[in-house]
Order: C-alpha cells, then structure tokens, then sequence
C-alpha cells in the first residue's frame, strides 16, 4: 500500500497478539500499510522490535499475555499510543502434541491459558473501547482443529473449539453496538512455528496433497481474511467461523 491514508483500514487502530511472526507479523503489516496504527505483542525476546522496524504506524510491546495485567495493560496502551481502539485481533497461540491419556495437567492449562482464557481477557478488556468505535471489531484466530482434530489434539482442539464458542457469544452480545466478532480457522499453514514439520520434505508433500490447492498457506494468506473482516467490507458479518485452509476439509 503506497498510501496508508486511502487504505481500508485508514483511521484505525488495532491490537494484534502473536505479532512478531507467522500470521501475527504479517497482519499486523498489512493492518498496517491499509493505514491502521496498530500495537504489535509478543512475548519479550522475540525480535519484536527488529521485525516491526521503520513502519511508522506500528507500534511494539512485549508482553506474555498470561499475565495477570496483561489484558489491561495492552488496552490501555493502546488507548494511549494509538489514541484509540477499533479492532482486537487475538492471533497468539500455543499447541502441544500428545494423546489424552500422556497430556499432563499442565500441557493442558497452557494450552486453555493461551489459546482461549487470554483471548477471553482481552476482549473483556477491550469492550468498552469497541463500544466507542465506529466500526469495532473482535478477530480471533482459531484453527480448523475446532471443527475437526486428529490424534494428539486433545487441548488443542478443545482450546480452539471453545474460542469459537466464545466467538459466536461475543458476537451476539455486542452486535447491538455494532461490534463484530468473527474467528478464522487456518489449516496448514506455514508459520516460524510449523517450519521444522514442513521442512521434512514428505510431511510437507502429505499437507500439500491433502489441501485442494495442492500447496500449504502462508501467513499473507490469513492475514488478507483478516484485512476483510476488519474493514468496512465485513460490516454485516458476525459470529462466523471462516476456514482458511485451501480446502483442507473438503475431504471425508
């Protein structure tokens, strides 16, 4: 975007967790260049700063939003930095890999913590700065793995299918001021997280095929259907969950 002042989402500010790669990194640049001022959040130690580097209209915290004053804190940050608050974009998440009965208690809670309480919280914290906005929005990042799930994904699936839960409820209680709530559904996508799968050249070769597009997604790709349900274009589109997975679930 050449002109930040004409994008889509020029005026806005937003909040996006999860920033300092994947699908974080590249939402909050795009949010950015379509004219958002957004906060950036990742936990510290994460080259936060470097990847947000000489673009003007994002800013950085670093943050473990499992603090207990992390919600209030990022909020009222952005209050003050960004001079307001349009839209909550909660992409920070965590997965680990293990059958139900090999899970510990505390694989589990940090999944539930991270994945779904801390989105909780931030919306929670975020309401009443959404409820002064033209146009606010909330923009969770679930995964398929809250439709569907295979082995191993026991936490996961379950933090991801309450998101979705929470999603849908947000989005019927705030629809009267406006505010949307919707959460995008990602499938194999290629993220600093996923790298080490994918760089397994048959593991890579088993997701491409399984996708009807025949390759896995990018960040870029998850972060353009966030761009639309932040902007204006997804004004009537609430408590919905958007796979985008390049046909991932087609299949029976």
């Amino acid at each position: 975007m050449s002109d930040p002042a004409a994008g889509r989402l020029a005026g806005r500010c937003a909040i996006v967790t999860g920033a300092a790669s994947g699908i974080g990194e590249a939402t909050a640049r795009l949010f950015a260049d379509e004219g958002a001022r957004v906060l950036a959040v990742d936990l510290p130690g994460t080259n936060l700063h470097e990847r947000h580097s000489g673009h003007s209209h994002i800013y950085v915290h670093e943050k473990d939003i499992r603090d207990a004053d992390a919600a209030t804190q990022i909020v009222d940050l952005a209050l003050a930095d960004l001079g307001g608050l349009d839209i909550l974009m909660n992409n920070a998440g965590v997965g680990r890999n293990a059958l139900a009965e090999e899970t510990s208690d505390a694989d589990w809670d940090l999944q539930q913590e991270i994945n779904l309480r801390a989105p909780f919280r931030l919306a929670r914290a975020a309401i009443p700065a959404l409820k002064t906005s033209v146009a606010g929005r909330i923009i969770n990042v679930s995964s398929t793995a809250a439709i569907a799930t295979n082995f191993g994904l026991a936490s996961y699936s379950a933090s991801k299918a309450g998101l979705g839960g929470l999603t849908r409820t947000l989005a019927l209680e705030l629809g009267k001021f406006g505010i949307t709530a919707n959460h995008i559904m990602p499938g194999a996508i290629e993220t600093g997280m996923t790298a080490a799968g994918f760089a397994d050249p048959t593991v890579r070769g088993i997701w491409e095929k399984k996708s009807a597009l025949r390759r896995l997604g990018a960040p870029i790709d998850v972060a353009r259907v966030a761009l639309f349900l932040a902007s204006d274009d997804a004004g009537f589109v609430t408590g919905q969950g958007i796979q985008a997975d390049g046909g991932l679930l087609l299949r029976f």
